[in-house]
């Protein structure tokens, strides 16, 4: 990152800031590596950028993989400057995994999340936390289990799908994907279609580069060989946006570990669907399926038809959900702020990035 010359003032600064010639060109970030944005403007070019001050100072987030930005490119300056974070369509938060009350967004602008688990080797827990997240966002939802030419055999691979769909519920779809078989890769393909964006969501080790390179059909990202006990290894170390055949993008994102919930209710809802159905059901409104008389859902669990297995996580995850939400009042209660300022500063934003967009005609503002 450049050094300003602390003697400057603060509206040389701005001059700088805003570059020697005033042309400002749109862009998205299509890789993020040690903070540096890489973005590919409008006009054609590709540039790695740093934020400006102003944002560096002032704005509650940076850019992260997929954001629409404006970019200055002053002559002067060894990168481009993002100047400016358009208004998100849909993004993908969790709880920062270094802060009690702050949430992190991994990646904005999207219209599918791929959820990546290795057949041989399900993680039902974290499943169910990652499809929380990924319901979350408002955008199409799949599963996709990798490696499925470590499985035993067919029979194998019918009884795990069998049990990740009825986990996952009739809204999301469950694809097995095996190099042997061209049509599992171009089954998954075909749902990332022209002008589709998808991030695909997995922890390390999951083979989501070796999905990526079977999606693209050639050896884009570095694989490693899977341990003796069958596990992969840590590969990908920066997040990055992949063109694929027809005109889909795929966000490579380096394995997640920590997913804490930061806003999820509507995700819980969503992925727990058939519980939510259930509890329409209780004779009170407000039943937290504890204790309650006439809870619906204790007597579905009691009954068989919810799994005790499945309930546990839905407690679970409603009351980590509920514990977030409470430290997040809590938080912005001790910083002097109300519910309502968040939303009125919000629509500010939003309405701040639209008027800024219809000030730029061909890539520079008028």
């Amino acid at each position: 990152m450049v050094a300003f010359d602390q003697t400057q003032t603060s509206n040389e600064k701005d001059a700088n800031e805003t570059g020697a010639n005033g042309d400002l060109v749109d862009g998205q970030v299509v890789k993020l590596d040690r903070g540096y944005p890489l973005v590919r403007l409008d006009d054609g070019r590709t540039v790695r950028c740093e934020h400006a001050t102003s944002l560096v100072k002032e704005a509650e987030w940076r850019a992260v993989i997929g954001d629409k930005v404006v970019v200055d490119a002053p002559a002067h300056h060894d990168k481009g400057i993002i100047v400016e974070i358009l208004p998100r369509t849909r993004a993908f938060v969790r709880k920062d995994p270094t802060e009690r009350a702050l949430p992190q967004i991994l990646a904005a602008n999207f219209d599918r999340v791929l959820v990546a688990q290795p057949l041989s080797d399900v993680n039902t827990r974290r499943l169910e936390r990652e499809l929380v997240l990924a319901c979350e966002t408002g955008a199409e939802v799949s599963v996709v289990l990798t490696k499925a030419d470590l499985a035993e055999d067919d029979k194998h691979i019918a009884e795990v799908q069998s049990r990740v769909r009825a986990l996952a519920g009739p809204d999301v779809a469950v694809d097995v994907v095996s190099l042997q078989d061209p049509a599992s890769v171009e089954a998954v393909r075909a749902k990332i279609g022209k002008h589709t964006t998808a991030v695909l969501l997995g922890k390390s080790g999951v083979g989501k580069s070796s999905l990526v390179n079977m999606l693209v059909g050639r050896d884009i990202q570095e694989t490693t060989p899977v341990r003796e006990d069958g596990k992969g290894r840590h590969t990908t170390v920066s997040r990055e946006m992949i063109a694929l055949p027809g005109g889909g993008l795929i966000v490579d994102m380096p394995g997640v570990r920590g997913l804490g919930l930061w806003d999820a209710s509507k995700g819980i809802e969503t992925a727990f669907a058939d519980i939510e159905a259930v509890a329409a059901h209780c004779k009170f409104r407000d039943c937290k399926h504890i204790n309650e008389p006439g809870c619906a859902v204790l007597a579905a669990v009691g009954a068989g038809e919810i799994p005790a297995e499945r309930f546990a996580s839905y407690q679970a995850l409603m009351q980590e959900s509920k514990q977030v939400s409470e430290r997040r009042e809590e938080a912005r209660r001790l910083r002097g702020e109300k519910a309502s300022d968040k939303h009125a500063t919000n629509k500010t934003r939003a309405s701040r990035g639209k008027s800024s967009s219809t000030k730029r005609r061909g890539g520079k503002r008028t």
